[in-house]
């Protein structure tokens, strides 16, 4: 029996500015997106005599509302035939907390049903449906560090890494990308990802002075325990940290291992927690 698995990472933000309001209703806005690769979903495609998604942990999402399955029914109406397969999904990213999740199943789905049939489409094209699915998704078709700016679908990749531990905290808050958005108000402030991407290790210090999110001021009055998050990080020893999209994931940088593992026990017991140690 024909069978692909394939990894969905999750992803970060490295700063993210709203720039302006956009005619269609869009924001132009400004981030660097970097994947966490370690914290993953796994979609299994396997032969099956029609569509189906079978989640491994049910979500609160319908089936038929899943981005996974928005992405098979595009590549349906692209080859204007049935793709019968069976996607498992093994979700291990939480839901709404800024970690593109969702956008990740939905990028690696174009790419497993283009391969699981053979259907050869270019990635020009999977790219043109990854962005109807969402403004992030066309990231998750490469997921390797980009500067992201428009919507979020033009991309540059950046020589960059982050060589130190890494602790993701979600407090299991969904934070309502709308509803975030509805409450934001742009200022033109650009990031400057030359700088960023040409830090050195002893450098990194610096991203205090070179990132913020925008979205933090309207989530911590909404839910002031995110907030709380980025300043236990910060007294557990990270030399930066910052809320992840629209939240309500927050993330601390630190030099060693010793402080990122100590604050992920402090935080383990009533929160999500993902350490993400440098390769």
């Amino acid at each position: 029996m024909k069978r692909i698995i394939l990894k969905a990472p999750a992803k970060i933000n490295l700063g993210l500015n709203i720039i302006s309001k956009r005619e269609d209703g869009f924001h132009n806005l400004e981030t660097i997106f970097y994947p966490v690769e370690d914290l993953y979903d796994t979609l299994i495609f396997e032969e099956a005599g029609e569509y189906s998604l079978v989640e491994e942990q049910p979500l609160s999402i319908p089936p038929e509302d899943n981005l996974i399955t928005k992405a098979h029914r595009m590549l349906e109406e692209h080859t204007g035939e049935k793709l019968p397969v069976k996607i498992t999904l093994n979700k291990k990213i939480p839901l709404g907390g800024g970690l593109g999740g969702g956008s990740s199943d939905a990028a690696k789905t174009l790419l497993g049903i283009n391969e699981f049939f053979e259907l050869n489409i270019p990635k020009r094209e999977l790219y043109k449906y990854a962005l109807q699915l969402g403004s992030d998704v066309p990231f998750f078709l490469l997921a390797r560090p980009a500067f992201a700016e428009s919507r979020g679908e033009i991309l540059l990749t950046l020589n960059f890494k982050i060589n130190y531990p890494v602790l993701l905290v979600n407090p299991g808050i969904q934070v309502s990308t709308k509803e975030a958005f509805e409450n934001i108000q742009p200022v033109e402030e650009h990031i400057d990802y030359l700088q960023i991407s040409s830090l050195q290790e002893t450098e990194m210090v610096k991203l205090n002075s070179l990132l913020k999110n925008d979205f933090e001021a309207y989530v911590f009055n909404r839910y002031p325990e995110v907030e709380k998050i980025k300043h236990e990080l910060l007294e557990c020893g990270a030399f930066f940290a910052l809320m992840s999209g629209t939240g309500s994931t927050v993330y601390g940088i630190f030099e060693d291992i010793g402080p990122a593992m100590k604050a992920k026990e402090k935080f383990a017991g009533k929160h999500f927690t993902f350490l993400q140690l440098p390769a």
